[in-house]
C-alpha cells in the first residue's frame, strides 16, 4: 500500500493534483486568477500558483503559504514563502497575475492576512525562482471578477514604456480597507519597472504627482484591452435604479498623466435600456472597423442573455475628460456618445463568457454557459449565424470562468476553467464527418475535406492543397443552378409568308426569333489552390451531352453550359452535372422545368420603335422610316418595332 501510494503521488506531482486522461486538470482550490503565454499556463487558486505546459502538464507549483515578519521598523512587514510542512501564518492571495513576456517575468500581485497589498515578481520560465517582492497594492485588496487588471504601452519621445493598467471595482457603501496607507482610484497606471520614475509598481508621474481616474458612481469593470496604442475598458455603471454599459477609449501616449486625461466614453446601448449588464466581453481579430462581442445580462442579472456585435471604434471628434461617469479632475453633465449593436447573434440561458476567434471569413464564438457547457457559434461575414453546437458539457453543472483562451500553440483547443479544474476542448470534431456532405452540411469553418486522406480533418492537417471546405457566406446548399434565356434575339424581314398592310403600305414579312437556353452552376465551395485549377464540369442527359460545343469553358467556381436544343421538353430535363474538383469527385442531379405554358405577361420584350398610331402619322406624310419595322399583334394591341436585334 506504501509502494502505490508512493508511486500515485510521483505520477500526480503532489496529492490534488491530477492530469486527467480527457484533457483536463484538476486543482486542489478554486481557481482566482488564470493566464496564459504562448506555449504556458499560470492558475492562482487560494493556496497555490501553478505552471502547466499548453498541453495541461504540470510543469511547476508554488505553495502561497508562508509567514509574516516584522523588520526593523513596526511597518516593516514582509511575507516569506515557506515549505509545505513548514508552520505558517499568512497566505499571498492573487489577484492581478500578469506575463510580462517581454521581461520574461510574471507579475503577481494581491493582498496577505495583514489586508496589505503585496507584490512577487517571479521568473516566468520557472516560477519558483523570486526575482522581486514587495509591499505595494497593485489592483484591488480583494478577489474580485468585478476588477480587471492588464499591461499597457504608453509610447513617450524616445522610447515605449510598459505600465500595469488596474481598473478596481467601485462601492461607495463598503470601500476597500487602506490601513496600509494606499489609496487607489477606479483606473491606475503602476510602473512595472524601477527605472521608471517613483520606482516599480508606483503610480506617480513625476510633477504630475499621482494621476488617476476616478468614478461618480459605483462601478463594477468587465473587461479591457488594448489595440495599437488606445486602450479599451468595458464597465456596469451600477444605481438603485438603472444600469449602463460603458466604454472607455484612452490614448497610451506620453504620458501616463496624459493618458488619463485623454479619456472618451461611450454608452452601448442594448434591448433593454437601462436594466442591461455587461457578463463578459471578448475583442473580435481583424483590422479596422474595431469589431467587440458581448454577453449582455438582458433582465439585469446573468440568467436572460443575448451575445451581441458592436463597432468600438474610437471616435477622436468628442472632448477628452468630458464624461459623466469618469474623471480625472471634476465630474462633468456631458452626454456620451451611444453605440447600438450591428447584431444579435445568439439568445441563451446564463452564458457567462465569451471568446472571439477568426478563421478565414468566419467569425467563431466560443461561449461558456452558467450550467457548464461550452458552445460554438459559426458567425458569417453578414452576421448570419449557423447552428450552435456543444463542444463540452460537464456533468455536475459547473460554471464556467469568465475568461476563455485559445490554445496559442496549435489554436486548435480552447481552455475552459471551471471552479476547480482546465478543460483543454477541441475548437472542432471534424472526424466524426464521414464524407464530404456531412463535412461540408456542419457548416463549421475550421474542417477541411482533404482529398488525399478521405477524411475530413483541421486544413493544416491536410497535407497538400488539395482539399474542399464552405465558402465565406452561409450557403445552405452546396451546389446551386439558375435557367437563363439569352437576352438576345433577332428578327428577319422574308417575302415568304404572305403580306401585312400597315397604314397602307404593304410589307412581306416573316418573324425568326433565335435564342438560347444557358444552363449556370455555382458551387459554394472554398477550395485549395491545386483544387481551383483543376476545376472542370461534365454536363449530360439521358441522351448524352447536352451543352454546344462553344459553351463557356468552366471557371471555378462556376459553369456554364449552352444548351443545344433551344426549347425544354414539356416534362422537364433530367441533367447530371460532375465536377472534378482535385481528386475529389462530385456529381448533382438537376431537373430543368419548362415554363412556357405559364399564363401571364409575354416572357420577352421588344425595344418599341412606336405604336401604330404615330407610325402612321409619319408614314401619312409620306415619310418612310429610315429603318424597317414590323408589326406584332398581342392579344389587342398590335406594335411596330425596328427591324434589328432585339432585346429578349
Amino acid at each position: 500500500m506504501i509502494l502505490l501510494l508512493a508511486l500515485l503521488s510521483v505520477l500526480c506531482g503532489e496529492p490534488g493534483l491530477c492530469l486527467e486522461e480527457d484533457g483536463g486538470f484538476t486543482f486542489n482550490g478554486d481557481i482566482r486568477q488564470f493566464a496564459v503565454t504562448s506555449n504556458t499556463l499560470y492558475v492562482a487558486t487560494k493556496e497555490r500558483l501553478y505552471q502547466l505546459s499548453h498541453g495541461l502538464s504540470l510543469i511547476n507549483s508554488l505553495t502561497q503559504r508562508g509567514i509574516l515578519k516584522t523588520g526593523n521598523q513596526q511597518d516593516d512587514v514582509q511575507f516569506y514563502r515557506v515549505s509545505e510542512a513548514a508552520e505558517w501564518n499568512a497566505t499571498f492571495s492573487i489577484n492581478v497575475l500578469l506575463p510580462f513576456t517581454k521581461n520574461d517575468s510574471l507579475i503577481s500581485c494581491g493582498v496577505t492576512d495583514d489586508d496589505c497589498g503585496y507584490c512577487e515578481i517571479l521568473d516566468l520560465k520557472n516560477i519558483s525562482n523570486l526575482l522581486y517582492r514587495e509591499h505595494f497594492q497593485v489592483g484591488p485588496l480583494k478577489n474580485s471578477s468585478r476588477s480587471v487588471s492588464f499591461l499597457v504601452d504608453v509610447k513617450k519621445k524616445s522610447q515605449t514604456d510598459a505600465y500595469i493598467l488596474t481598473a478596481i471595482q467601485q462601492n461607495k457603501e463598503q470601500p476597500e480597507n487602506n490601513k496600509c496607507g494606499i489609496n487607489q482610484q477606479a483606473v491606475n497606471l503602476q510602473n512595472t519597472d524601477n527605472k521608471q520614475g517613483g520606482g516599480i509598481f508606483s503610480v506617480t508621474d513625476g510633477a504630475s504627482g499621482e494621476p488617476g481616474i476616478k468614478s461618480k458612481g459605483d462601478v463594477e469593470f468587465v473587461d479591457g484591452f488594448q489595440i495599437s496604442s488606445t486602450i479599451y475598458l468595458f464597465s456596469n455603471v451600477l444605481s438603485a435604479r438603472t444600469n449602463r454599459v460603458r466604454l472607455i477609449w484612452l490614448e497610451g501616449d506620453k504620458s501616463k498623466t496624459d493618458t488619463l486625461r485623454s479619456l472618451r466614453g461611450a454608452t452601448l446601448s442594448v434591448s433593454n435600456g437601462e436594466r442591461s449588464r455587461l457578463v463578459a466581453s471578448s475583442v473580435i481579430p481583424g483590422e479596422q472597423p474595431v469589431l467587440w462581442s458581448g454577453v449582455f445580462g438582458i433582465d439585469g442579472g446573468d440568467t436572460d442573455t443575448e451575445l451581441m456585435v458592436f463597432d468600438i471604434s474610437p471616435d477622436y471628434s468628442t472632448n477628452t475628460d468630458r464624461d459623466p461617469d469618469f474623471y480625472t479632475s471634476a465630474p462633468t453633465e456631458a452626454t456620451p456618445k451611444i453605440l447600438k449593436p450591428k447584431a444579435v447573434l445568439f439568445r441563451h440561458s446564463s452564458m457567462t463568457s465569451v471568446l472571439a476567434v477568426r478563421q478565414r471569413g468566419w467569425m467563431v464564438f466560443f461561449i461558456g454557459t452558467g450550467d457548464g457547457q461550452l458552445i460554438k457559434l459559426s458567425v458569417d461575414r453578414n452576421y448570419h449565424a449557423g447552428c450552435p453546437m456543444v463542444l463540452y458539457r460537464t456533468s455536475d453543472d459547473r460554471k464556467v470562468f469568465p475568461k476563455l483562451h485559445l490554445d496559442p500553440v496549435d489554436q486548435k483547443h480552447v481552455y475552459v476553467p471551471f471552479s476547480n479544474q482546465i478543460k483543454r476542448v477541441p475548437v472542432s470534431k471534424c472526424s466524426t464527418y464521414t464524407n464530404l456532405q456531412e463535412c461540408w452540411s456542419a457548416q463549421d469553418p475550421y474542417c477541411v475535406w482533404c482529398s488525399s486522406k478521405r477524411s475530413c480533418t483541421f486544413e493544416d492537417d491536410c497535407t497538400d492543397s488539395d482539399w474542399l471546405s464552405i465558402p465565406d457566406e452561409s450557403q445552405h446548399k452546396m451546389i446551386s443552378h439558375r435557367v437563363e434565356k439569352d437576352t438576345t434575339g433577332q428578327v428577319q424581314l422574308t417575302n415568304t409568308l404572305g403580306t401585312v398592310t400597315i397604314c397602307g403600305f404593304q410589307l412581306f414579312v416573316s418573324f425568326v426569333l433565335h435564342f438560347q437556353i444557358s444552363l449556370k452552376v455555382h458551387t459554394h465551395l472554398t477550395v485549395g489552390e491545386e483544387v481551383s485549377s483543376r476545376f472542370a464540369c461534365q454536363f449530360a442527359a439521358r441522351s448524352g451531352s447536352i451543352c454546344v460545343s462553344n459553351s463557356p469553358p468552366p471557371q471555378f467556381p462556376h459553369c456554364t453550359c449552352i444548351l443545344s436544343d433551344r426549347t425544354l421538353p414539356a416534362d422537364g430535363l433530367d441533367v447530371t452535372v460532375k465536377f472534378r474538383l482535385g481528386t475529389s469527385p462530385l456529381s448533382q442531379r438537376l431537373r430543368l422545368n419548362d415554363c412556357s405554358n405559364i399564363r401571364g405577361a409575354p416572357s420577352f420584350v421588344l425595344t418599341e420603335l412606336a405604336t401604330i398610331w404615330s407610325l402612321g402619322r409619319n408614314l401619312g406624310r409620306r415619310s418612310t422610316p429610315s429603318l424597317p419595322v414590323w408589326c406584332l399583334s398581342m392579344g389587342v394591341t398590335m406594335r411596330c418595332y425596328q427591324v434589328k436585334t432585339l432585346v429578349l
